[in-house]
């Protein structure tokens, strides 16, 4: 197998990324503009991944080599990992494209959650021979100490496989994925659902730890009804086995239960205006149960209890509630006529929620 090269040697390049192909014994060239860094990884030559709540033993990282722009050289590099702030993304492009000189065919994946991060990259970079692939990533790390990491077990990065042009990486953990899009209103309505579940029920019910949360008893019995319903309609729209869909709730479930995660609910309930979009993480899935007359009763509490949100710092989604009334909202924002069926619910649960 060829070098591997990961240009970002942040927490989820080298925590997340690095830790996948070091499972599967790729020689990995971190690349990062952090000279500081870069001398760190290559004067200890190993680093410490933990995961979250001792899910499984911690796994040392080692047989990389960490270098900067001005030293790095991609002739035997054919497969590129970018994983760097989105502001970052078009001066990557541009080292791309000043470092791959050769005329050799490279693949590009990249690992940030940016709009459109493949297209930007490969627009900074302007030259034929490049393909560029979008991927998800939904492990969560955190840096511990100097170089060390605490990690989600997240077992896979799952990517654009059409953007690849038919490229296949010979790495297990790697998952090219068909009918990416349709991956990516999956995740939407199955991981961004389930956040705001717990985020909003949550809020209504005076917690402010999202862990905390995430495992109150009442909380987490709508969160699996809602995720039976989703899971359920999932499998119709778009074909998944219900075993592929059950284990991929089952992973975001993990993910949100676990006290170890240090999170607030007022993170994940922050731009309810944003939130509430048509099509977004709760209109979208809530039409999607609707039209197949499954159980929306869980998303149309989430979305009474987003209408009855308020934190400090919310000044956008205060003055959007000052001048409109739910029921305008629900129109403007999340494009349900007023005196539909969905919105008259949801008004209804909204009553209720606000005269207790």
């Amino acid at each position: 197998m060829t070098k591997i090269a990961i240009v970002g040697a942040g927490k989820t390049g080298r925590g997340f990324i690095g830790r996948l192909l070091a499972e599967e014994g790729c020689e990995i060239l971190f690349i990062d503009k952090n000279k500081a860094l870069v001398d760190a990884l290559n004067e200890r030559g190993e680093f410490k991944v933990s995961f979250f709540g001792n899910q499984r033993e911690p796994m040392m990282v080692r047989g990389f080599k960490a270098v900067t722009w001005e030293e790095a050289d991609f002739s035997d590099v054919e497969l590129i990992f970018v994983s760097v702030g989105g502001t970052n993304l078009p001066d990557v492009g541009a080292k791309l494209k000043e470092k791959c000189k050769d005329g050799k065919k490279r693949y590009i994946i990249t690992g940030e959650n940016a709009t459109k991060p493949a297209k930007t990259v490969l627009d900074a970079i302007g030259e034929p021979g490049f393909a560029a692939a979008e991927a998800t990533v939904f492990c969560t790390t955190i840096e511990d100490g100097d170089l060390d990491i605490n990690s989600e077990n997240y077992p896979y990065l799952q990517c654009d496989a059409k953007a690849l042009e038919g490229y296949v990486p010979n790495i297990s953990r790697v998952r090219p994925i068909d009918n990416f899009g349709n991956f990516l209103t999956r995740k939407l309505f199955t991981y961004n659902a389930a956040s705001c579940v717990i985020a909003y029920l949550g809020y209504i019910k005076g917690f402010t730890d999202y862990g905390e949360a995430a495992n109150d008893p009442e909380v987490l019995e709508l969160l699996d009804k809602n995720y039976a319903a989703t899971n359920e309609v999932l499998c119709k729209e778009f074909g998944y086995t219900p075993e592929d869909q059950a284990e991929f709730a089952l992973l975001s479930k993990k993910k949100f239960t676990d006290r170890t995660i240090i999170d607030t609910v007022a993170r994940n309930a922050r731009e309810p205006q944003r939130k509430l979009k048509a099509g977004e993480r709760i209109m979208g899935p809530l039409v999607l149960l609707d039209q197949y007359g499954a159980d929306t009763s869980v998303l149309i509490k989430t979305t009474a209890a987003m209408l009855l949100y308020d934190n400090e710092g919310e000044d956008k989604w205060r003055e959007i509630v000052k001048n409109n009334t739910p029921a305008e909202i629900l129109e403007s924002i999340g494009g349900l006529p007023q005196g539909s069926k969905l919105s008259k619910a949801i008004l209804a649960e909204y009553e209720m929620l606000k005269s207790k």
